[in-house]
């Protein structure tokens, strides 16, 4: 009975204010207080009883009515932030407020003459230090009681004041950083689970991006210089939790696993709030993370940056957008091994197949999620290498990635490798190449991932260049090196990766690859030298005593934690009823790109040693001398890769000839051995009855007479490389905007409104 008085008194309140002609002040708490104060409506109960209809006649026949009872509802909310919610009617009535205004909103932002309302200034609402220069608008007021309220203890967040129920904490002197949600970037306690909070969370989270849908009602505008007042100021400096906000909802969101231990059915016998929070949270990230800062657009009114550990605002570095500036600093190694798995565990939830039909819980936000992996990768620079790798792990699983592979690599954009010939397993060799031997020290735990992609596709990889062939032997003599080997306790394995990938090629792909076969015939001496690898301490300790400092730690990533993306299926067509956001037209391709063109003599690719295009002849040339100049380098390269930091764990590593002896005896030489053994006999008798000192005579003996499937070099030919520019921006917003919009249906916050930025279609 008492919820049915709820929305009766509700009701009647709500007629109430549809039918007063006269303005109601707003020291008439009596009046206003029906509508939070003395009711415990649900946020379905307010969209029911407040019908739209009802909320446009307010708003065009009585106007201050509709004024009032927003500023009402947000002093309501500020109140709640500075007292803390001590009691359930204090929660209750923030909980009824922020329903009431998620519901008001967006008939706010359809009418042109109200959309500067929210800017208008509140009497007595002052900014703090700033009271001479007027009052604070009243969408600041209302932007930062939520974030307050965000991290209000016991109301969203767990209360740190143990065994004293009595007592509030100071929300004023509170700080947030401590009061994180979960457990991940920047923060390691994980808050035990508390399904009030993450309602009250969400809550509060759809009134948050209810504000910032202002975007929704402007039509769409290729003026990437006006931004939406609502998420500028959010994510300023004057929000002084956009630290731990930001935090949390990433944090929320990787760590989500809508599977857990696996039950079947288990999702339908239980509710999961958490998946709700984490919606919510993936929705708020984007559209935060979609403007990069500076001035925004407000419309008329009626009346920086963090450390390298992502801890503190710096405002003077980055862009304005404290969001953006927080996600383009994530740089730890665990913090991108938390984000990633997170992702891609989330990704591919919706592919997992099981026997029993719809007995795993399967998400539905994987479109917010793909936008949030975009914005991650178009920030965070760095975070590119990480991810690209990540990406190929997954598909060098697949049989079809490692075949597809072997598709000529025509279109040459500008990159700094060697020119050559060949297929796009041989860019990938190369660029992997690049990256070890020239890359960033942080990207030492991609060693093995690296190898471990070259081995998942080297079974099916049909015909190698000269150019990659030389630098997988490269990497196999650098990493071979005692010094090396004896480093650290995982070197040896990058040498097993290897061995692996030259054994899959030689066995189920020799013919074609003779390029290979000879770069492996030319450096026999590294197989050698592994397979007599010295074990006694006088050349373990001489071995270590090369080094110019401890090692780093090379981490682990075995082949065995791909994820299969089997069981993907075609979209299922729309059921009628559907409904559909449109799109603004994709723009043309010369406003997608720019122009650059590579030369006939390849001056965009840097290669020193050539200036004209080379014959297959003449890249097979290129690609020996190239080995030859580096070979050299082999003990630079690899001491400059190990010795940029110590970890204790290393500084203490002490190998024994034990320890050497266990992983030598493993070594899969085998085939290697005997492919030598056969073969350098033949070739070296070959050179000496005919005189050869030319390599291409050699190739075509191992060949058998049969040519490799070298393309020529490509016509000099045009590259369109993608640039981000206002068509795309806009293409890119109202994309997200139409996602939102159609996930968000219960309630259904702006369903029948006049949305201007997209059309809604049923289908």
């Amino acid at each position: 009975m008492g919820n049915t008085d709820s929305k009766l008194n509700f009701r009647k309140a709500v007629i109430q204010l549809t039918t007063k002609t006269q303005p109601v002040e707003a020291t008439d708490d009596a009046f206003w207080d029906q509508f939070w104060a003395d009711t415990a409506t649900t946020v379905q109960d307010v969209f029911a009883l407040l019908p739209a209809a009802e909320i446009r006649a307010v708003r065009e026949e009585s106007p201050s009515n509709l004024a009032t009872l927003c500023y009402k509802a947000v002093e309501k909310l500020v109140q709640g932030a500075e007292s803390g919610c001590p009691t359930e009617k204090e929660k209750q009535i923030v909980l009824n407020c922020t329903r009431m205004l998620s519901r008001i909103l967006p008939y706010i932002f359809e009418d042109q003459d109200w959309r500067g309302f929210f800017w208008s200034t509140v009497p007595g609402a002052g900014r703090a230090g700033d009271e001479d220069e007027g009052a604070r608008p009243l969408a600041e007021s209302l932007l930062l009681a939520v974030a307050d309220l965000l991290f209000c203890p016991d109301f969203t967040v767990q209360s740190h004041k143990k065994g004293r129920p009595d007592s509030v904490e100071d929300m004023q002197s509170l700080d947030s950083c401590e009061y994180i949600w979960e457990a991940g970037v920047g923060f390691a306690q994980s808050p035990p689970l508390n399904y009030i909070h993450d309602i009250n969370r969400t809550e509060l989270l759809r009134l948050l991006l209810t504000c910032f849908s202002e975007a929704m009602y402007l039509p769409p505008t290729s003026d990437n210089s006006i931004l939406n007042p609502w998420v500028t100021f959010f994510c300023s400096t004057e929000n002084r939790h956009a630290l731990p906000l930001f935090t949390s909802l990433l944090n929320v969101v990787c760590a989500y696993d809508p599977i857990g231990y696996g039950i079947p059915y288990n999702h339908l016998l239980f509710s999961d709030y958490r998946e709700q929070l984490v919606e919510q949270a993936v929705q708020i990230l984007i559209v935060t993370l979609e403007h990069e800062g500076g001035q925004p657009y407000r419309p008329p009114s009626p009346s920086s940056m963090v450390d390298q550990d992502v801890s503190t605002p710096h405002p003077s570095i980055g862009p304005n957008n404290l969001f953006v500036n927080y996600l383009s600093r994530i740089h730890r190694e665990e913090d991108y091994d938390f984000v990633l798995k997170g992702l891609a565990r989330l990704l591919t939830n919706p592919l997992t197949q099981t026997y029993l039909p719809n007995s795993t819980k399967k998400i539905q936000f994987h479109q917010e999620l793909l936008v949030l992996f975009w914005k991650l990768c178009d920030f965070n620079k760095i975070s590119i290498k990480w991810l690209l790798v990540f990406i190929l792990l997954l598909l060098s699983g697949e049989r079809n990635f490692g075949v597809r592979l072997n598709k000529p690599y025509s279109l040459h954009v500008p990159m700094d490798i060697p020119v050559f010939t060949g297929t796009h397993a041989d860019l990938l060799i190369v660029v992997f190449h690049k990256i070890i031997t020239s890359g960033h020290q942080r990207l030492q735990p991609l060693y093995d991932c690296l190898l471990t992609i070259v081995v998942n596709v080297s079974p099916y990889l049909k015909s190698l260049s000269m150019v990659a062939a030389n630098k997988l032997l490269h990497l196999l003599e650098a990493f071979s090196t005692t010094w090396f080997l004896f480093s650290a306790p995982q070197n040896h394995h990058l040498v097993f990766f290897l061995l692996e990938a030259f054994n899959n090629i030689i066995q189920y792909q020799f013919d074609g690859n003779c390029n290979l076969v000879y770069a492996i015939i030319r450096k026999r001496n590294v197989f050698h030298q592994l397979a007599n690898l010295p074990s006694d301490p006088t050349t373990i300790q001489k071995a270590l005593q090369r080094k110019r400092k401890s090692p780093d730690v090379i981490s682990r990533t075995s082949s065995q934690e791909t994820v299969s993306m089997e069981g993907s299926r075609p979209a299922v067509p729309a059921e009628p009823g559907t409904l559909k956001a449109s799109l603004v037209a994709m723009p043309g391709i010369d406003k997608l790109t720019e122009k650059s063109q590579v030369s006939e003599d390849g001056t965009l690719v840097a290669v020193p040693q050539t200036e004209s295009p080379q014959t297959p002849e003449h890249s097979a040339a290129a690609g020996t001398s190239d080995t030859e100049s580096i070979s050299g380098r082999d003990n630079e390269m690899a001491r400059r890769r190990l010795s940029s930091s110590s970890s204790s764990a290393i500084s203490h590593w002490n190998p024994k000839p034990d320890w050497v002896l266990s992983w030598k005896s493993k070594l899969p030489l085998q085939t290697i051995m005997r492919l030598l053994q056969v073969l350098v006999p033949q070739v070296e008798k070959i050179c000496i009855d005919k005189g050869l000192t030319d390599e291409s005579e050699i190739l075509k003996f191992l060949q058998h007479g049969t040519l490799v499937g070298l393309l020529p070099v490509p016509h000099p030919i045009l590259i369109r490389k993608y640039q981000a520019n206002a068509g795309t921006a806009m293409w890119f917003c109202t994309y997200m905007w139409g996602v939102i919009y159609l996930r968000n249906v219960d309630p259904p916050i702006w369903y029948d409104t006049d949305v201007r930025l997209f059309e809604i279609q049923r289908m």
